[in-house]
């Protein structure tokens, strides 16, 4: 990247989102529709699902992008269209909500209760403070400071009870993904008529050939992010709640970041759980290979908690170009639909 591209780079930043205020949308229990519980057979289980939807919405402006505002405005009117005949995701974990555009277009979804991520001076995760190998090179946008948010949001059909957010540190990004305060955020949701809370995780990693650093160095970054989000969740999640950990993890094709990940994440993915047999999990979108999830940035893990289960019954794309809406940003959304169920305490 030439210094002419980091600066306008820079002047991207400073000027076509920052003007914008990140979404924000607040609702009460009172306004939260009530989604269908089901006795099972056993007499003693209910259950009830949970839609939930991953998507990178490319909202970044010029020259990064340019053209962007009418994919972004069509993304926030087919969502609303969802809404209004009652089939839209019930929860969106959004990523690169950088530009003005891409802001005005979540809230354009309609969604009652949307919240953000770290914003650009938001507190950083001080987990390590050696540098990365390699030295700092300024024309691919390691300035040592942020020009701009993370550009996650979560945007929910039920309450948010309470939200936290961390950016990952100053020493664990590489290239020009050090402009974004690229973190990790957790949304904690009430689901009508389920006894506890579900846990929600959104993340934005560092990029591999986009970010300008070199390999060993990118590479470096991501696992220490890995690390970072891995003791947020641990500091923030309550065992008693299921959790849902989605978002961009820029793991596509790099068998060193998914050593690395999952030498912190213990819980379990999406792709695996409907791949096991008799997992009863209806997969509507075409898989290749026998680990597909290594073909996608795009990916959802989940865990159950102590009194309410969670477990996957579908997945499918949206906006990849098929009846689930068109291709609207360089990523297909990834949805899961998953199954909530607990005892009966009467």
């Amino acid at each position: 990247m030439t210094t002419r591209h980091v600066l306008a780079a820079l002047c991207l930043i400073l000027f076509s989102g920052c003007g914008t205020a990140p979404p924000l949308r607040h609702m009460t229990a009172a306004q939260a529709p009530a989604p269908r519980v089901e006795l099972a057979a056993d007499g003693v289980t209910r259950t009830t699902t949970l839609s939930v939807l991953t998507y990178n919405v490319e909202g970044l402006g010029w020259p990064a992008r340019s053209g962007r505002e009418g994919d972004l405005r069509r993304i926030g009117e087919h969502l609303a269209a969802l809404r209004a005949a009652g089939k839209a995701p019930d929860v969106v974990m959004f990523q690169e909500v950088f530009s003005g555009a891409a802001k005005k277009a979540i809230l354009a979804t309609g969604y009652p209760a949307i919240v953000h991520g770290p914003t650009r001076l938001a507190p950083h995760a001080t987990m390590f403070r050696d540098k990365l190998p390699g030295r700092a090179d300024w024309r691919r946008g390691e300035i040592g400071m942020r020009m701009t948010g993370s550009g996650l949001v979560v945007a929910s059909s039920y309450p948010v009870l309470l939200t936290r957010h961390q950016a990952y540190g100053r020493r664990s990004c590489a290239g020009i993904d050090c402009l974004a305060n690229k973190g990790v955020m957790q949304a904690r949701i009430a689901v009508p008529g389920v006894p506890v809370p579900v846990d929600l995780f959104d993340t934005h990693m560092n990029s591999r050939g986009a970010s300008r650093a070199p390999l060993f160095r990118n590479l470096e970054a991501h696992a220490r992010q890995a690390n970072e989000a891995s003791h947020f969740i641990e500091q923030n999640h309550d065992d008693r709640f299921p959790i849902v950990f989605g978002g961009d993890f820029n793991m596509r094709h790099s068998q060193g970041r998914w050593e690395n990940f999952t030498r912190y994440q213990p819980m379990e993915l999406v792709h695996r759980a409907c791949m096991e047999p008799n997992s009863g999990c209806d997969v509507r979108m075409s898989w290749d290979g026998d680990e597909p999830w290594v073909d996608t940035q795009d990916l959802q893990f989940f865990e159950s908690g102590q009194g309410v289960g969670i477990t996957p019954i579908r997945v499918e794309a949206l906006f990849d170009g098929g009846p689930n809406g068109p291709v609207l940003s360089d990523h297909d959304g990834f949805l899961v639909t998953y199954r909530l169920s607990w005892r009966d305490p009467s």
